[in-house]
């Protein structure tokens, strides 16, 4: 084992952990951006989560997300039973946008596919994950989903994620050399 004795030149860690320094130093990991979308009563609910992971577990097939304890729409959302999760593509910012809003038309001109047991998907986006809850822990401000996967669809034509990193959406890019 090495043991670096010498002084670092660099900033040493912060302490302040209030929630803006948070959210900045949070920032600098990009995360997959997905819609978590469901019908109630015959019409689409969703919310979208900047913090979903896929690959939880393999066995049983588990991903999660993080969600505001705030958040008025994902008790819509879990109590629909089946949550179409949609991993969204770079082109889907507007939608991601319309349906993070607190607009009542949160799904207009979004061009959706909705399932018997009740998951809506986002026809544009990367790929489709049919799920369920499977728990929720809490987690300070905000609980931590699990949700069972169901069924999955990878759709090969809809381009690059939309990731969130640093505050804003953004796109990977191909290097220059591919």
């Amino acid at each position: 084992m090495f043991l670096n004795r010498e002084p670092l030149n660099r900033e040493p860690l912060k302490r302040d952990l209030d929630p803006s320094s948070l959210r900045e130093a949070f920032g600098h990991v990009p995360s997959a951006v997905a819609a978590l979308c469901t019908l109630v009563d015959g019409a689409p609910q969703g919310i979208v989560a900047s913090t979903f992971t896929v690959g939880v577990s393999l066995d049983p097939p588990l991903v999660m997300f993080a969600v505001q304890n705030s958040s008025r729409t994902w008790p819509l959302v879990r109590a629909g039973g089946r949550i179409g999760v949609s991993v969204l593509a770079a082109s889907q910012r507007d939608v991601c946008r319309q349906i993070a809003s607190k607009s009542a038309e949160r799904f207009a001109g979004v061009d959706i596919t909705t399932t018997g047991p009740g998951a809506v998907f986002l026809n544009d986006a990367g790929l489709w994950l049919d799920c369920s809850v499977e728990s929720e822990v809490p987690a300070g401000d905000h609980s931590v989903v699990l949700l069972r996967v169901h069924g999955t669809s990878v759709r090969d034509n809809s381009g690059d994620p939309l990731v969130f990193q640093g505050s804003e959406f953004r796109s990977l890019e191909q290097p220059s050399y591919v």
